[in-house]
């Protein structure tokens, strides 16, 4: 069965293990999820669940949207995201997910969208290696040829090229992390290392792909 929760990253501290050993964990706040929307293979070509997390005010609620929650049974949350599966779902629609559907040592994957770092060039971009920097040197700094190929037909820059760009701001996920601790009288789970985001980014947390590695 996949088992999967939104929540919102609170930031990153450590803690002591019994045996003494000191474990950093990322904090993440696990308020129950709801459930919108299962989709099935006949209705829509795909298994999924449709999670809901988060409070919103109804005035900012689409008509279309405000349809959808009432369909559901719910009250309108802010953060939705659709966790895909392999056969039909075994949620109910309305039902609320917990954060202890999670247990200590358990592996899970974490989604999240990376912090956004502006523009950068393709030495912080993709760890390019400078050029000569004595004074001679005409490049220090840039990307370097194109590699344009005109004589072999083409003349353009292919998708795909690392070039100077935008940073960050994507969607990241981060494999076989570990369940250091659930606290589900505060609706925290602690997991170990980092996980993609800033403070207050919402993640999705779902048992990992990686079962047997």
């Amino acid at each position: 069965m996949t088992k999967a929760i939104l929540g919102k990253k609170l930031g990153m501290t450590q803690i002591f293990l019994p045996e003494g050993t000191v474990v950093p964990v990322s904090v993440v706040e696990v308020t129950p999820s709801v459930v919108l929307q299962n989709k099935t293979i006949e209705t829509d070509g795909y298994y999924a669940v449709q999670l809901g997390f988060g409070t919103v005010k109804d005035k900012k609620v689409t008509k279309p949207m405000q349809g959808h929650f009432a369909k559901a049974g719910v009250k309108p949350v802010k953060f939705i995201r659709e966790v895909r599966l392999a056969a039909d779902s075994e949620y109910t629609v309305g039902q609320a997910i917990a954060v202890d559907i999670f247990a200590e040592g358990e592996l899970v994957d974490v989604v999240g969208t990376a912090k956004g770092k502006g523009f950068a060039g393709s030495i912080k971009r993709h760890n390019f290696a400078r050029g000569p920097m004595g004074h001679g040197s005409k490049s220090h700094r840039e990307p370097g040829t194109m590699g344009a190929r005109t004589c072999g037909g083409g003349g353009k820059v292919f998708k795909g090229k690392k070039l100077p760009g935008q940073m960050g701001g994507q969607k990241v996920t981060v494999q076989r992390l570990s369940v250091v601790r659930v606290d589900a009288a505060r609706n925290l789970i602690l997991i170990k290392g980092a996980v993609p985001g800033p403070k207050g980014g919402n993640l999705v947390i779902k048992n990992t792909v990686k079962v047997g590695k």
